[in-house]
C-alpha cells in the first residue's frame, strides 16, 4: 500500500514573476465557479464536465488543456463531497491551483519546480530547509499544489508516494482512551493533560466574542480595526491544536515502536450528534462544537486519529480501531460493569474490586479489544464471553453464576 506525504515548499517569487501565478490563481478560481454555476449540479463525473465545458474554460479564462481538465476534476471531487454531505457547492476563492505531472516537475539538482501558467511554463526556486530536503530527496512527484496564504506569499504542496513497511506482526497492544479532560491516556500509563488546551479555546473564544461586540457597536474605524484583529487571530486555535495532536501521536508512535505493540484508537465517529442530545452548559457546548475541538472531520478527535495513523504507518506499526461502547464502564480486569465518577473507576465485583483511574481503566479496555479484533486465529475475548448471559443489564459483562 502506497502512502502519500505532503510537503509544503515555499517558493522564492521574484517581481517579475509574482504576476504569473497570481493571475493562474484567479483564472483558476473564476474557473470553478463558471463551471459550478452553468453545469447541472448532479453531473459529478469528471469526464462529462469536461465534455460540457472543456472549450469555453480555455477561450474564457485562458488557461492551457491540463488546468482545464483540473478544474473538472477538482468539482467533482468537490460536488461528490457536498452531495455526501447534503449541501450545496461553496463558492471557491482564487487560493489554490491543483496540478499532476504533466504540468508540474520538480527538478532536485537546484531545488526547483517547473509549473504551467496562463503566461506558459515558469520555473520558481523553493526556500526549503533540512526536512523538506530530506523528504524530497531522490523522489519523483507526480502532483502538487499551488496555494497562496494570507500574508501573500507562496507555497507548493506536493505530493511524495512512498512505500511504507510492513506492519510488524504482534500481539501486544497499547489502547488510547480520547477526552477531553486528559487528551489521550494510553495503557501504559502516558497521558496529556487538556487544562492547558481548554484555556487557550477560551482565552480566544472571550477575545472573538470581546471583538465582535465591540465592533457591534463602534465606529467605521472601530469597525475596521477589530476585523484586522478578528482575521489576525484566525487560524491561531486550530494551528496551536495541531501542534499539540502532533506531539502526542508523535509520543504514542514512539512508545508503541519501543514496546514493539501495535496502537489501539476508539471509533469517535458521530460522537458530536449524540453528545449534543444531552443537556450542557453553554461552555460545553461551544467546546464540543467548536472548529477546533469538534470531535468530526476537522475536528481534534479526527486530526489526532489522522496524526497517529500516518506516523504508525510509516513506522511500520499497525492501528486498529475499535467500538467506544462501554470502554469507559467496563473493569478491564474482570470485565464487569462499573461505576465511574469523574476520574476515578470502581469495580463492583466482589471478586476483583479494582479502583484506580477512569481513563487508564478504559485505556487497558481498549487494549483489550485491539488484541481481540486483531488476533489471526480469532477474538479469545469473544470466546471467553460465550458463556455469559445475554440479558444482562445495560450490556455487562458479568459472568452467569455457576450451577
Amino acid at each position: 500500500m502506497t502512502q502519500v506525504l505532503t510537503i509544503s515548499c515555499k517558493l522564492k517569487v521574484s517581481a517579475s514573476q509574482a504576476v504569473k501565478p497570481e493571475a493562474t490563481l484567479s483564472a483558476f478560481a473564476q474557473a470553478l465557479n463558471w463551471v459550478n454555476q452553468n453545469t447541472p449540479e448532479k453531473v459529478v463525473n469528471p469526464v462529462k464536465l469536461q465534455s460540457l465545458c472543456y472549450r469555453a474554460i480555455r477561450t474564457r479564462f485562458g488557461l492551457s488543456s491540463n488546468l482545464a481538465q483540473q478544474v473538472c476534476r477538482r468539482l467533482a471531487a468537490a460536488r461528490k463531497v457536498a452531495q455526501q454531505k447534503n449541501r450545496p457547492v461553496k463558492a471557491f476563492k482564487g487560493g489554490f491551483v491543483t496540478y499532476d505531472a504533466r504540468i508540474f516537475s520538480f527538478r532536485e539538482k537546484d531545488w526547483t519546480v517547473s509549473l504551467t501558467t496562463v503566461e506558459g511554463r515558469e520555473r520558481f526556486e523553493l526556500n526549503v530547509g533540512h526536512y523538506q530536503r530530506g523528504m524530497l530527496a531522490g523522489s519523483h512527484p507526480k502532483a502538487a499544489t499551488l496555494i497562496k496564504r494570507k500574508d501573500g506569499s507562496y507555497f507548493i504542496q506536493i505530493g511524495v508516494e512512498q512505500d511504507p513497511p510492513e506492519p510488524r506482526d504482534t500481539t501486544e497492544a497499547i489502547g488510547v482512551d480520547l477526552g477531553r479532560r486528559d487528551i489521550a491516556h494510553t495503557s501504559e500509563g502516558d497521558h496529556w493533560n487538556g487544562q492547558q488546551l481548554n484555556q487557550v479555546r477560551d482565552h480566544y473564544s472571550r477575545l472573538r466574542a470581546a471583538l465582535q461586540r465591540k465592533a457591534s457597536k463602534g465606529t467605521r474605524s472601530t469597525l475596521r480595526r477589530c476585523r484586522e484583529l478578528l482575521q489576525r487571530l484566525s487560524g491561531r486555535e486550530r494551528r496551536f491544536q495541531a501542534w499539540v495532536n502532533h506531539r502526542i501521536s508523535k509520543s504514542i508512535v514512539a512508545r508503541a515502536l519501543a514496546t514493539h505493540s501495535f496502537i489501539a484508537l476508539e471509533d469517535l465517529t458521530g460522537i458530536r450528534e449524540r453528545t449534543n442530545q444531552q443537556r450542557r452548559s453553554k461552555t460545553e457546548r461551544r467546546r464540543s462544537n467548536s472548529e477546533a475541538y469538534g470531535p468530526l472531520a476537522r475536528g481534534a478527535f479526527y486530526q489526532l486519529r489522522q496524526f497517529v495513523q500516518y506516523k504508525a504507518a510509516r513506522a511500520g506499526i499497525q492501528v486498529v480501531v475499535v467500538p467506544p461502547a462501554y470502554s469507559s464502564q467496563t473493569c478491564h480486569r474482570c470485565l464487569w460493569i462499573g461505576q465511574r465518577e469523574g476520574k476515578r473507576f470502581r469495580c463492583v465485583n466482589p471478586a476483583c474490586g479494582w479502583e484506580g483511574d477512569a481513563d487508564l481503566n478504559g485505556a487497558n479496555v481498549i487494549a483489550l479489544l485491539g488484541v481481540a479484533v486483531n488476533r489471526p486465529r480469532g477474538p479469545w475475548l469473544a470466546c471467553q464471553l460465550q458463556g455469559y448471559p445475554s440479558r444482562q443489564r445495560r450490556g455487562a459483562l458479568k459472568p452467569a453464576p455457576y450451577r
